[in-house]
């Protein structure tokens, strides 16, 4: 397409001149699917005690069969959103108080603080340069006598590598819990992503792939993890007759209970999985065959044998080949029209709730206090370098998830990238 040479920051014309129609997965499906749960008059039909009602009503138990036909996994588990799904997960693995777990700092900050809602204790390991994704190396460092779990997060929309974290988890004997909340869809050496932890699943927030507004897919194959999820769902206290201990423990007093509508929508989505996620891989595929010819810019990588679904399409920047720095970047391609599609990235080791490792009141617990002693564990930068290198100089992330993207767009977005580099091009034969 034919673009003026002046950048817009330069008081040139923008390549891209109107905004993008927002995503919009919901159709007339989901509208009739909304409709027949309100004609039903049942709006959610869970009880918490014993009976057919503490499993909930025919849509969520529908959408709970379906799901684990799609992803091909025992039992599903509906929740009324992710972050209730890692609550319910890190429970349901039988964390004690104290206990470490390993998780990326590259990730939504509920990852981390549903381990501290077991008063268990966050450990962050550097991510992998590449993928973005948690380093196995890095974690088999982490590892400690205090650690019972990895917590390893899909992120951007691919799969951790889990036959590496599997390895290190059997030798020490630890329990993997996936956040695949950016990656439904995603295959993994032939396995749906998230299905190959002890505990998996997936977002349905209204900015991922598929959504009924809020909502989550806890996915295993162990039925006693699903038992032990389900009841602590529901206040499952109110029905456990055992004085067993190993019965009894996380079952707390918890409503993560989804309801009829969310259900109904839900499974709509859920049919229309494969036909959102090859419109984000074609959008990705563009992209990458334009933007790998500018120098300086690496695409998104994609370990053989994995699928990348997209929901960030996740660049990094060789600042020294660009002689640019990112922000330069940034503005110049923010004034062409871009701005609005960037996904920058937190590193949450140095939320200042780590920093100063105050969680439940103001002494410190869970890292202070504990019967078994002190934790050692601390949070500062340094702790995650290539994850801070990357969140503060080189990373340039775009949100396909943001908008339906047509062809046009996606050339529009990729001509404007072209014509910051023609400048920057420019910038460095001058140097």
């Amino acid at each position: 397409m034919s673009v003026e040479s002046t950048l817009a920051r330069h008081g040139g014309t923008p390549v891209i001149t109107k905004a993008f129609p927002p995503y919009k997965s919901l159709g007339e499906e989901e509208i009739q699917a909304a409709n027949r749960v309100l004609r039903s008059g049942v709006l959610s039909a869970f009880l918490g005690s014993r009976g057919p009602g503490f499993y909930g009503g025919p849509e969520v138990q529908a959408l709970e069969r379906e799901a684990a036909d799609r992803f091909g996994v025992k039992r599903v588990v509906a929740v009324n959103s992710w972050t209730s799904g890692l609550v319910a997960a890190m429970g349901a693995i039988g964390l004690e108080p104290g206990d470490e777990v390993i998780v990326t700092p590259w990730t939504m900050v509920a990852t981390a603080t549903a381990i501290l809602q077991w008063n268990a204790i966050p450990v962050f390991a550097d991510i992998d340069p590449q993928t973005f994704n948690i380093d196995p190396d890095a974690v088999e460092a982490a590892v400690t006598h205090r650690t019972r779990a990895i917590a390893a997060v899909d992120i951007f929309g691919q799969s951790a590598n889990l036959f590496a974290l599997r390895e290190i988890a059997d030798r020490y004997n630890l329990k993997i819990v996936t956040d695949t909340a950016q990656a439904p869809g995603a295959m993994y050496n032939g396995i749906p992503a998230g299905t190959m932890a002890d505990i998996g699943g997936f977002s349905l927030n209204y900015h991922k792939h598929i959504h009924c507004g809020e909502g989550g897919l806890l996915v295993t194959n162990d039925d006693c993890l699903a038992d032990r999820l389900q009841l602590i769902r529901n206040h499952g206290e109110a029905v456990i007759n055992s004085n067993s201990p190993q019965d009894l423990s996380n079952i707390l007093g918890h409503n993560f209970r989804l309801g009829e509508i969310e259900a109904a929508i839900a499974r709509e989505q859920l049919h229309k999985l494969s036909g959102l996620v090859a419109s984000r891989q074609l959008a990705a595929s563009r992209l990458t065959n334009a933007l790998s010819r500018l120098p300086g810019i690496i695409p998104p990588f994609v370990p053989e044998g994995s699928t990348h679904v997209y929901y960030v399409y996740g660049m990094t920047l060789d600042l020294d080949e660009l002689c640019f720095d990112r922000a330069w970047i940034l503005d110049a391609l923010s004034a062409e029209g871009v701005t609005g599609l960037f996904a920058g990235y937190q590193n949450i080791h140095l939320n200042p709730l780590f920093i100063q490792r105050i969680a439940y009141g103001t002494s410190g617990f869970p890292w202070i206090g504990l019967k078994s002693g002190d934790s050692k564990v601390s949070y500062a930068p340094g702790l995650c370098p290539v994850a801070e290198k990357l969140h503060q100089h080189t990373f340039l992330g775009l949100n396909l998830c943001a908008h339906a993207f047509t062809n046009d767009e996606i050339d529009h977005v990729i001509a404007a990238f072209e014509k910051v580099w023609f400048y920057l091009e420019g910038g460095r034969q001058s140097l």
